[in-house]
C-alpha cells in the first residue's frame, strides 16, 4: 500500500487516512512552496515520521520546487507559508512540525531541479517505488528458515547502523554454513534505509572473467558493480575511480557474496572513503585472509546451528515442519548427524528425503553413511580447489588419518613431508577448511575437520582409483582395507592406512606378505576394541619409511627381525 501526502488533502484525524498511513509499506511526501500552509498536511507529515521511526515505514520525499534547505531551515516562500500557518497554534504543534520537517529534508529524495522532464522524474519514482514493493515483498522468503533471528540480532553490534561512519562488515565460515542467506535476509532488511543498495551473489562464479590483465579484471568488476547499484545495464567505464564519483555522497548497501580474490575487492570496495556517510559494505566469504588483508575487523563468524535447531532445519525440507513426523524420530535425528549439522546439507538431504516412506529412509541411509551427496559435495569441493597442491595435500592427510589429532603430533609426523606444517594448517583454518580447538587435557591444540570435509577428502581419494584400491594414497574403508590386506594388492602409491577394526564383522585373516608391496607406507593406524585381526602366518614385511604405528591388539609378540623403522616418529 502506498500513501500519497499532497498539500489539498483535508481530513480528520482520526478518519480512514490516518489509519492508511499506519497500515502502508511506503510514504510518499509531495513537498511543494504551499505544502506548509495546511495544518493538516503537516499532522499526518508528523504521523508519517513517526511510523517510518517506530514501524520502519519507508518514506520517499519529492521536492517540486522547493529547495530542500528551506525545508528544513523554514527559510525563503516555505518558510513564509509555514509561519503564516503556524499562526495562533499550539507551542507543541509547531515544534512537533518543525521536527518532521527537518526530518523529511534529510532524506535522499527527488528534487524537480535535477530533471528536465517531469515526466521522466515520474517514471523513474514509479520505478524505483515498484522496486522497493518488490523487495518488500520478497523478505517473506526467509519466514521459513530456522535461525535467520538469531543471527541478524548477533550482527546488530557489528552492523551498528545508527553510525553515520562507513563501515565494512565480514561474514565468514565454510561452504554450506548460511553465509549467503544470511546476507540476502540482511539486505533484505535493510536496503529500504539507503539511497543505493545491491546485492553481488556468487562473484566468483558470475561475474569473474579471464582477462588480459588484473587491470581489465578489474575494470569489468566494476562496471558490472555499477551496472547493478545504479541499474543502467548499458553502462560502460573507462577507468577504475568511477566508483568513488559516482558513489562518495550516497548512503548505499552493498553485499558483495563469495568473494575470494583481493582483486574483486579492490575493484568494487577497496576504501571506505568510496562510500557516502552511513554506508555499509557487507563481505561473505571462506578465506579469513581477506578481511585481514583489507583491514576489515567486523567479522561475524557463522557457527554450526545448535542440534535442535539443526533438526528444525532437516525437517522443514523433509516434511514441512520443525519436527519430525510420527516414527521418523530416530531416522530424523541421524540424517541430522550424518549432515554434521550443516545447512546446506540438511537441506539437500532434507529435500532428498521429501515425501519418503519410513522404509524408503531407512534403505537409503546406509549409502548416506558412506558417501557425500552430490550437491553438498560440488559446493564443499569449491573451497578445496581453491588450494595450492601443498594445502590439498594437507587436506588429504588431515581428512584420511589426523582429523582430532593434536597439532604437536601432526607436526611431528608430517616434519619431512611438509616444508612448514603450521602454516599450511593456518591456511586451511583461514579456509574454513579446519578449526583448532584448546584443550584443557592434555593442554594443547587438537585439530578438527567438518564430518562432511572428512568425507570430501576421503572420496577425492577414492576417485584416484576406483576400482583398485591398493592403488590409492590413502585406505580408509573397512571393507577395501580387508581386501587389500587379504589379497596383498597394496602397492607403493599407499602411504596411510586407517583402519577402524571393530567395524569389521568377522574375524581377520591377514596374509604374512599384506605389506610387502606398500614400500612407501608411512602412518599405520589399526584401533578398536575386539582381538578379531589375526596373522596366522606371522608377518614378513613392514616398511622402512613408517613414521606412525599404531596398532591395538597387535597379534604377534614381537615386530619382524627385518624391519629397521629409521624413521619412526611414534610407536
Amino acid at each position: 500500500m502506498l500513501q500519497l501526502m499532497r498539500p489539498d488533502t483535508h481530513c480528520d484525524k482520526g478518519s480512514e487516512l490516518i489509519r492508511a498511513i499506519r497500515g502502508s509499506k511506503i510514504a510518499i511526501i509531495l513537498l511543494s512552496k504551499n505544502y506548509a500552509s495546511s495544518s493538516w498536511c503537516l499532522d499526518e507529515l508528523a504521523e508519517i515520521m513517526k511510523c517510518r521511526e517506530e514501524l520502519g515505514q519507508t518514506v520517499l520525499a519529492v521536492f517540486y520546487k522547493v529547495d530542500p534547505s528551506d525545508v528544513k531551515k523554514l527559510t525563503g516562500d516555505f518558510g513564509k507559508v509555514f509561519r503564516k500557518t503556524c499562526a495562533s497554534k499550539a507551542k507543541e504543534d509547531i515544534e512537533r512540525w518543525r521536527q518532521a520537517l527537518a526530518k523529511v529534508a534529510t532524506i535522499a529524495g527527488y528534487h524537480s531541479s535535477n530533471w528536465d522532464n517531469e515526466a521522466a522524474m515520474i517514471i523513474k519514482i514509479a520505478t524505483d517505488i515498484s522496486n522497493k514493493l518488490n523487495n518488500s515483498a520478497s523478505s517473506s522468503d526467509f519466514d521459513g528458515l530456522i535461525g535467520m533471528r538469531r543471527h541478524l540480532k548477533n550482527m546488530e553490534p557489528l552492523l551498528s547502523l545508527g553510525s553515520d561512519e562507513v563501515r565494512m562488515i565480514g561474514i565468514w565460515g565454510p561452504s554450506g554454513i548460511g553465509k549467503t542467506t544470511i546476507a540476502r535476509v540482511a539486505f533484505n532488511q535493510l536496503s529500504n534505509n539507503f539511497q543505493l543498495s545491491v546485492f553481488m551473489e556468487s562473484i566468483e562464479a558470475k561475474y569473474t572473467r579471464p582477462c588480459s590483465d588484473d587491470y581489465s579484471a578489474k575494470l569489468h568488476l566494476q562496471q558490472q558493480f555499477m551496472s547493478q547499484i545504479t541499474n543502467q545495464n548499458d553502462m560502460k567505464i573507462s577507468h577504475l575511480g568511477v566508483v568513488q564519483d559516482r558513489l562518495k555522497d550516497k548512503k548505499v548497501l552493498v553485499v558483495l557474496d563469495g568473494v575470494n580474490q583481493s582483486m574483486q575487492l579492490d575493484a568494487m570496495a577497496k576504501e571506505t572513503w568510496w562510500f557516502g556517510p552511513g554506508s555499509r559494505i557487507i563481505i561473505t566469504t571462506q578465506d579469513q585472509r581477506l578481511f585481514r588483508a583489507h583491514g576489515i575487523h567486523h567479522i561475524y563468524k557463522v557457527d554450526f546451528p545448535p542440534t535442535d535447531k539443526a533438526l528444525q532445519i532437516l525437517c522443514m525440507n523433509a516434511f514441512g515442519q520443525k519436527s519430525p513426523k510420527d516414527g521418523f524420530e530416530e531416522l530424523a535425528h541421524e540424517v541430522t548427524q550424518l549432515a554434521g549439522k550443516l545447512p546446506l546439507g540438511l537441506r539437500v538431504m532434507g529435500s532428498y528425503f521429501r515425501g519418503m516412506s519410513k522404509q524408503e529412509w531407512k534403505k537409503a541411509l546406509p549409502r548416506l553413511r558412506s558417501s557425500l551427496d552430490a550437491d553438498v559435495q560440488s559446493i564443499l569441493k569449491f573451497s578445496y580447489d581453491a588450494l595450492d597442491d601443498d594445502d590439498k595435500y594437507l587436506f588429504l592427510h588431515i581428512a584420511c588419518l589426523f582429523n582430532y589429532e593434536s597439532i604437536k603430533k601432526v607436526e611431528e609426523h608430517l616434519a619431512e613431508r611438509f616444508l612448514d606444517v603450521r602454516q599450511g594448517l593456518n591456511v586451511l583454518v583461514e579456509k574454513s577448511l579446519i578449526t583448532l580447538i584448546d584443550t584443557i587435557y592434555p593442554f594443547d591444540t587438537t585439530i578438527r575437520m567438518h564430518k562432511l570435509l572428512v568425507q570430501l577428502g576421503r572420496d577425492i581419494v577414492r576417485k584416484q582409483c576406483v576400482r583398485e584400491p591398493g592403488q590409492r594414497l590413502f585406505l580408509v574403508d573397512p571393507r577395501e582395507i580387508c581386501e587389500v590386506l587379504n589379497d596383498a594388492t597394496g602397492s607403493r602409491s599407499v602411504i596411510g592406512i586407517a583402519f577402524e577394526i571393530c567395524r569389521v564383522k568377522e574375524n581377520l585373516h591377514i596374509s604374512e606378505r599384506a605389506f610387502e608391496r606398500m614400500s612407501n607406507l608411512q602412518f599405520l593406524k589399526f584401533w578398536g576394541d575386539h582381538d578379531i585381526l589375526h596373522l596366522p602366518h606371522g608377518l614378513e614385511f613392514l616398511s622402512r619409511k613408517l613414521r606412525l604405528l599404531h596398532w591395538t591388539y597387535f597379534p604377534m609378540t614381537c615386530l619382524p627381525s627385518i624391519c629397521w623403522f629409521y624413521a619412526l616418529v611414534s610407536l
